[in-house]
C-alpha cells in the first residue's frame, strides 16, 4: 500500500521554475545550474517562502540520479553544536562526490548553531571547497557571523504575496479535488502571512473536515479569530467599552484556542490595517508602541490573561 505523503510534501517544487515568488532568485540559480557550478549560498528568509525547496531543487538540477548521494541535509536547530561540524559534517565534505566535481552540504536553520559551531563552519568551508559547497538557510542573517556571510551569496527570500499564494493553492485544491469558496481561500493566505507551507496544511486540514472547505473552517482549524473579530475589540476597548472588550478576548482565549502572542500578532495586524476614519494615524503610532510592550512583557514570561487584559485597558487611554 502506497504512504500517502502530506501535501507539503507532495507538492514541494522539484524544479527551479516550479518556486513560488521568487523570479529573481530562481534566475541566478538556473545560471549556476547551466554552468554546472555553484559558490556556497545563504538563504535568508521567513518560514515558508521557498529557502529549503530552493535548495533541493538546485541539488537535484545539478545532480540528476546521484542526488542523493551527492546531498546532505542537517537542521541545525536539532545538530546546532560543534562536533557536527567536526564528525558529521566533515566526513561528509572530505569525500569525493559521486560523478561530479562536488557535493552540497545543506544547513537548515542555521542561525541556530553555536558561535562554536559557526567558528568551527568557517574553517571547514574553506578547507574542503574543492569537494563540497554549502547552502545554508536561515530566518535571519544577522546572527550568522560575518566570516561565513562573506564567504557565500546571499539571497533574500520575499514573503510570498496573497496572489502568488492563491494560485499555487488553487492548484493543489485542483488536484486534490476540494471544493472551496473564494472566502475559505481569502481566509487561508490571511492566516498564513506569506509562508506557503502554512497555506498548504492549513488547506489540508480544513478539508479533511468536510466535502467544502468554508471560511469557518479555515479558521477553526488555524485558531485564529476572523479579522472582524479583532477589530470588534479594537473598537470596543477604544470607545471605553472594557467589559465588552473582555468578553470578546474570552472567546478568542477559551473557544478559539488562542495564544497570547497569536492575540498580539492579530491585534496588531489589524491596527496597521485600520483605515484613518477608524484609527487616527497619531493614535494608530501609540497603539503600536503598547502592543510592542506587551508582546515584550508575554515573551519574557508574563501572564498572559493578564497582560492581555492591561493592554486592553491601555487600549481605553486613546478613547474617541
Amino acid at each position: 500500500m502506497a504512504i500517502e505523503l502530506p501535501w507539503v510534501e507532495k507538492y514541494r517544487p522539484a524544479k527551479l521554475e516550479d518556486l513560488v515568488g521568487q523570479p529573481e532568485i530562481v534566475k541566478r540559480l538556473q545560471s549556476y545550474v547551466s554552468k554546472h557550478n555553484t559558490p556556497n549560498l545563504l538563504f535568508s528568509g521567513s518560514a515558508g517562502v521557498g529557502k529549503t525547496s530552493a535548495a533541493v531543487a538546485l541539488a537535484k538540477e545539478l545532480f540528476g540520479k546521484q542526488f542523493e548521494r551527492n546531498f546532505l541535509e542537517l537542521n541545525a536547530s536539532n545538530e546546532r553544536g560543534i562536533d557536527v561540524v567536526r564528525k558529521t559534517i566533515k566526513d561528509f565534505a572530505r569525500t569525493l562526490a559521486f560523478g561530479g566535481d562536488f557535493k552540497i552540504i545543506f544547513l537548515d536553520e542555521s542561525d541556530a548553531l553555536t558561535p562554536d559551531a559557526q567558528q568551527a563552519l568557517r574553517r571547514t568551508m574553506e578547507k574542503y571547497t574543492r569537494t563540497c559547497r554549502f547552502i545554508l538557510s536561515c530566518n535571519y542573517s544577522s546572527r550568522i557571523i560575518e566570516p561565513i556571510q562573506s564567504r557565500c551569496v546571499v539571497f533574500r527570500f520575499r514573503p510570498l504575496t496573497g496572489k502568488q499564494m492563491q494560485q499555487r493553492l488553487q492548484d493543489i485544491a485542483k488536484q486534490e479535488k476540494v471544493q472551496f469558496d473564494q472566502k475559505a481561500l481569502d481566509a487561508v493566505i490571511y492566516v498564513s502571512m506569506g509562508d506557503m507551507r502554512k497555506a498548504i496544511n492549513v488547506l489540508q486540514a480544513s478539508a479533511a473536515l468536510g466535502s467544502k472547505v468554508t471560511e469557518d473552517t479555515v479558521f477553526n482549524v488555524s485558531s485564529r479569530a476572523k479579522p472582524a473579530e479583532i477589530k470588534e475589540m479594537i473598537q470596543l476597548a477604544l470607545k471605553g467599552n472594557f467589559l465588552e472588550a473582555r468578553n470578546l478576548l474570552d472567546t478568542l482565549l477559551y473557544e478559539h484556542g488562542m495564544s497570547g502572542e497569536d492575540v498580539v500578532l492579530q491585534l496588531y495586524r489589524e491596527v496597521m490595517a485600520a483605515e484613518e476614519k477608524e484609527i487616527e494615524s497619531k493614535t494608530k503610532i501609540a497603539l503600536v508602541d503598547v502592543i510592542g510592550e506587551y508582546n515584550f512583557r508575554m515573551v519574557e514570561g508574563a501572564n498572559e490573561r493578564i497582560q492581555l487584559e492591561a493592554l486592553l485597558a491601555q487600549f481605553m487611554r486613546f478613547k474617541r
